[in-house]
């Protein structure tokens, strides 16, 4: 890792980078700390939509950094946020250092800079602007961070700072070395800033096209600007955030660093993150399998953030402060998350998860709605379904029961019973709710058929078929926990609204087809009709992949297709399945729709659990030939190695379960579906002090199938275990080999 450098000679500083690179992290001794294998870098390139952000931060916490730029290729840095707000909605307060006379346009300059000189750590950034010869660096606290900058020994030195929302701001310094600060994120939420400086400067800001010199800046994207004197070659920024109050900043500042310095804010990070990710040790596996793992593991701690500060946080549910004892945690996408990552913390943090799921009743509790995506601001209305229901029952059944659990169903019924389903909305049901509610699917319209409800959104539309599965899977979660809690009557119903799913098989096109609002189907082509993302009927993805959208009742679904040989045969051709015209085409109207083998899609979320359903056939063994097979072609360790939309832990929690050799196939049933593991043996230590281990004999790159099985000593023939044995330190031992059995894990029934 590079040191903090003055002016070095070019010769000295080839030298001293060189060694930099000798002992960067993937040098290290493997057996002492997994944290150098980590690569915030892996996927910073997107296939076709979004990369990942290279974030900087504790795990969990809200003091979140990346340099803002388009992605890595870009070699422009045009601000440092103080704080990313949430994971891809916005940050607050941006800084730039400059060594121009300061005038008006400065804060339009954007500042190149070397990506070989950058250094990315989970908790250290910095980088060097090869134009200004400025060093960057910072530091995270969990609401509190550092920056310090080198600059040129001889030249004006100063930081700049705007604000990115466009609410009224304010900037205030006071005698040249405190900044207080206040920007209003998302129309109405103010976020505070208070902040030191190592050295004293003369201070401004902008008015119009002309800077001027004081100690107060207000307004719309209100800019402000310090200059340091010519001898300050080394300046420390230290501040604190707050979305409580500006005397809370304060006291956040106080408690992290007024009295830690940016080494040790450093070393604290480093031991915290080493700490995280040793959770996990694996044996075995290439260097490049580690690099991929453990920079997935490092992705799951992105989101959600704890914003409590002190014993209080703000909540954008309903627009106040709390007293709380407890984390309140918010920046959640459960379209996303329940599938892998929420499951995943279950089985790492389960008291985290707890609070996750308190905060998650909590925000009921206060707007009224159980939420889908909580951000800061409120529950952001995205994509479709109430997912946050499985997540509920998934941790229940996991044996999660500090939280609310009354309050939690009474949220997920009151979502399954009065809130619309239409995507990309919030609030009570409407006309097309009420024919799900009767007719038991969510009706389309015919191609070409103008729309009369309002509430649709223009571009997302109804995905009246994505609506009608999703919706199935989470009324089931409903009628799951309402058995688990007595509530026989709840039960029969929510679990006969499971079912609803089959109301759009068609046996014909063997795919799931819209219906229109008589019950009548709409002749569509499931490969491509739908407009953009196939909105229309679908949602980012096509029939291909829907028709396998039935987690909750998998056996359902085989019925439907004929049998188990019928089920293998249609999964085998997903992945043959031409795209019936170029990619180009394709793409135009499915873009997120990356990672493509046939039609299957591994770039997008709902196809996470497709490969392990060959385990519930006759060939589990295809099971572990795909999981290898997607892991290696599409999650490389390098800038393109995430094949779609990670979002914050999403996506890498697939990585992370699917290396280790296991998957929670079915949310909301406390059972793992066993794939193929990339490592000789894993060890998870378990909060409750036990240790679980999955131990591979002669795992290897060609020793991918399944031999033989055991869990806890006794033969295992079947492709799964339960939670219960996992918490309770169990062993799974697999011998591996490299040609398939095909008898190991059939069930017969």
């Amino acid at each position: 890792m590079i040191q903090p450098f003055k002016k070095l000679s070019t010769s000295s500083f080839i030298i001293a980078f060189c060694l930099h690179s000798l002992t960067s992290p993937a040098q290290k001794n493997p057996e002492k700390d997994n944290l150098q294998y980590v690569d915030l870098r892996i996927g910073n390139v997107g296939q076709l939509l979004e990369p990942t952000r290279p974030t900087v931060q504790l795990p969990n916490q809200m003091m979140r950094m990346f340099p803002v730029r388009q992605d890595y290729l870009d070699d422009q840095i045009t601000s440092f946020p103080a704080i990313i707000v949430s994971h891809r909605l916005g940050q607050a307060f941006a800084l730039r250092p400059s060594v121009q006379p300061v005038g008006a346009a400065s804060w339009k300059h954007k500042m190149a800079y070397d990506h070989d000189l950058e250094v990315l750590r989970p908790h250290y950034y910095s980088t060097y602007l090869i134009d200004d010869e400025v060093k960057v660096e910072f530091v995270p606290g969990k609401k509190a961070g550092i920056y310090r900058f080198e600059f040129p020994k001889n030249g004006h030195k100063s930081i700049l700072f705007d604000q990115y929302n466009n609410g009224e701001g304010s900037w205030k310094f006071n005698g040249g070395q405190e900044i207080v600060a206040r920007e209003i994120y998302h129309d109405d939420i103010p976020v505070y800033l208070y902040g030191t400086f190592s050295k004293a400067g003369k201070t401004g800001s902008v008015s119009g096209e002309n800077v001027v010199p004081g100690e107060e800046a207000k307004g719309k994207r209100a800019k402000a600007y310090i200059t340091f004197p010519d001898n300050a070659s080394s300046i420390e920024f230290r501040y604190a955030i707050s979305f409580v109050s500006a005397e809370q900043a304060k006291k956040n500042f106080e408690n992290e660093v007024k009295n830690t310095g940016f080494e040790d804010l450093k070393k604290a990070g480093e031991q915290v993150w080493a700490k995280t990710v040793g959770q996990i040790r694996v044996e075995g596996g290439t260097e490049a399998q580690k690099r991929s793992f453990y920079s997935s593991l490092y992705r799951t701690y992105e989101r959600m953030v704890d914003i409590t500060e002190g014993n209080q946080y703000y909540s954008g549910y309903d627009k106040k402060v709390h007293t709380t004892n407890r984390p309140f945690y918010v920046d959640d996408w459960t379209w996303d998350t329940y599938l892998a990552h929420h499951p995943l913390r279950v089985i790492l943090n389960p008291a985290q998860e707890e609070d996750m799921l308190q905060s998650f009743v909590n925000m009921y509790e206060q707007s009224g709605w159980m939420p889908t995506f909580p951000v800061l601001f409120g529950d952001h209305a995205c994509m479709n379904g109430f997912h946050s229901s499985v997540t509920m029952l998934d941790g229940y059944r996991k044996g999660l029961k500090n939280f609310d659990v009354a309050k939690a169903y009474e949220g997920m019924k009151k979502n399954a019973e009065q809130a619309t389903m239409l995507p990309w909305r919030n609030g009570p049901k409407c006309e097309l709710d009420d024919i799900y509610h009767s007719k038991g699917f969510f009706p389309a319209l015919h191609p070409g058929e103008k729309e009369t409800v309002k509430l649709v959104d223009g571009f997302e539309k109804r995905q009246a078929v994505a609506v009608t599965l999703g919706g199935s899977y989470d009324d089931w979660a409903v009628g799951q926990l309402a058995k688990d809690l007595g509530k026989d009557a709840d039960f029969q119903k929510f679990n006969a609204r499971a079912t609803n799913y089959k109301n759009l098989w068609n046996e014909e096109k063997q795919m799931f087809i819209p219906k229109d609002s008589q019950g009548k189907w709409i002749a569509i082509d499931p490969k491509f009709d739908g407009g953009m993302g196939g909105r229309d009927f679908y949602d980012e993805n096509n029939g291909w992949t829907y028709k396998w959208q039935v987690q909750h009742d998998v056996n359902g679904l085989i019925g439907l297709l004929g049998g188990k040989k019928k089920f293998e045969s249609s999964l085998d051709q997903l992945y043959r399945e031409g795209l019936g015209r170029s990619k180009y085409e394709f793409w135009g109207k499915f873009p997120d729709a990356t990672g493509l083998v046939g039609q299957y899609s591994m770039g997008n979320e709902p196809s996470f659990h497709i490969p392990y359903l060959y385990n519930f056939t006759d060939a589990p063994w295809k099971t572990q030939k795909r999981i290898r097979f997607l892991l290696d072609v599409w999650f490389k360790d390098n800038i393109f190695g995430i094949p779609g939309d990670e979002d914050g832990g999403g996506m890498t929690a697939f990585v992370v379960f699917s290396s280790m050799g296991f998957y929670p196939i079915t949310p909301g049933l406390p059972v793992y579906t066993i794939g193929s593991p990339v490592f000789e043996k894993v060890t998870i230590d378990l909060l409750n002090g036990k240790e679980f281990k999955m131990i591979a004999n002669n795992c290897s790159v060609v020793n991918k199938y399944i031999q033989s099985a055991k869990m806890n000593g006794k033969t295992l023939n079947t492709p799964t275990f339960t939670h219960e044995e996992l918490v309770n330190g169990g062993t799974l031992e697999l011998e591996m080999g490299p040609l398939p059995n095909k008898s190991w894990g059939v069930v017969n029934e």
